[in-house]
Parts: structure tokens; C-alpha cells; sequence
């Protein structure tokens, strides 16, 4: 047993020795055990969501800049979204003016015009995020709840256009892949506005 406790003893001395000499690996380590201190924060705030998977895929990725921060992740949650929302935005347009579509176009454009009015209200909520003057949290973040939520039923209103018309069915399954998506992140932009707002109130 002398012998086993020596060892041990020899071992941490080893180690501890080894760390405190070789600042690249304490760093190493020290990165290793942020970065699963981050992680575990983002799994926490992405089980709360309804698409907790997508949520994490997406987020984790920011890990080193989210860190354990309430607020950047709520904002963060807000940039994805308006840059997804963006980019179906495009693709919408370019398809809507894809020679050929009849009956897709007015869908189409409908659609765009909704997309638009979600970029906005997203947009607004950024800029809003980052005010500190004038009004209270709790009435800045109320609007933020509004405009958040108002994006997500333009998405959810695009997406009821699609199914409501005799559109292509490859037109239609494209879209609908893209919008899903938008919506999804938005919806977990709004589950994350809603945490923020209701953990500082």
C-alpha cells in the first residue's frame, strides 16, 4: 500500500510539475475545460427550445464567444436568424423571377413580401438589444418578444401561402425546406429572448 501511495504521490507531483512548466499546455487545458464549460451552457439553453438539436448544432459553434453569457446568446440567437431569414430572402427572389412560373409567382412574391417584413422586425430587435438609454429592460425586451414573435408568424404565413396553392411539387418541397428552417431558428431566437427576459426581470 506504501508503495501504491508513493506512486500516486510521485504522480501528482508529476503532473502538477508538468503544467506549471509548460505554459502551452495549461493553456491547452485550460481551453479544453472552458470550452466544455461553454458547451454544456449552450445544451442548457437549447434543451428549452422545440428543436433543441438544431439549436445546439448551430450554437455550439459560437461556444468560444457565447462563453456563459445570457445576452450574447440571445443575441447571437438574433443574428443567425435574420442571416438565414436573409439568405431565403435571395433565394425566394431569384426563383420568383425564374422564367416559366405562373402560378408559383404570386406565392412566391407573397412570400417575399412576408420574409421582408421578418427581416425588419429582426432587425429591430437587434438594434434594440443593444440600447441601454431611455427605456427599461423589461419594456425594451417586451418588444423585442413582439417583433420576434411577429417575424416567426411572417414565416409561418409564408409557409401556409405554399400549401394553400397548386404550386409545383418540387417548387414547393424547395421552399418549404428553406422557410422551415428560418422558422425553426427564429422560434429558438424567441425561446431564447424569452429566457433572457424572463431571468432578468
Amino acid at each position: 500500500m506504501a508503495n501504491i501511495g508513493s506512486y500516486f504521490s510521485i504522480s501528482a507531483i508529476f503532473i502538477f510539475s508538468l503544467f506549471t512548466t509548460s505554459p502551452s499546455l495549461c493553456l491547452a487545458a485550460r481551453k479544453f475545460l472552458s470550452s466544455e464549460t461553454d458547451t454544456k451552457f449552450i445544451k442548457t439553453w437549447c434543451d428549452a427550445t422545440t428543436y433543441p438539436d438544431l439549436c445546439f448544432v448551430t450554437f455550439s459553434s459560437y461556444a468560444a464567444e457565447i462563453q456563459d453569457s445570457p445576452k450574447t446568446i440571445t443575441t447571437k440567437s438574433l443574428f443567425v436568424a435574420l442571416n438565414s431569414t436573409r439568405s431565403a430572402s435571395k433565394n425566394l427572389t431569384d426563383i420568383s423571377k425564374t422564367q416559366g412560373l405562373t402560378r408559383e409567382t404570386e406565392a412566391l412574391q407573397d412570400c417575399v413580401e412576408e420574409i421582408g417584413d421578418s427581416i425588419d422586425e429582426l432587425k429591430r430587435s437587434i438594434v434594440e438589444m443593444d440600447e441601454t438609454a431611455g427605456k427599461s429592460f423589461a419594456f425594451r425586451m417586451s418588444d423585442i418578444q413582439t417583433w420576434v414573435s411577429a417575424a416567426l408568424t411572417d414565416e409561418d404565413t409564408c409557409m401556409d401561402g405554399f400549401s394553400e396553392t397548386a404550386i409545383d411539387g418540387d417548387v414547393k418541397a424547395n421552399m418549404r425546406t428553406l422557410i422551415e428552417k428560418v422558422a425553426h431558428l427564429t422560434s429558438i431566437s424567441l425561446a431564447f429572448v424569452n429566457h433572457y427576459a424572463g431571468a432578468n426581470k
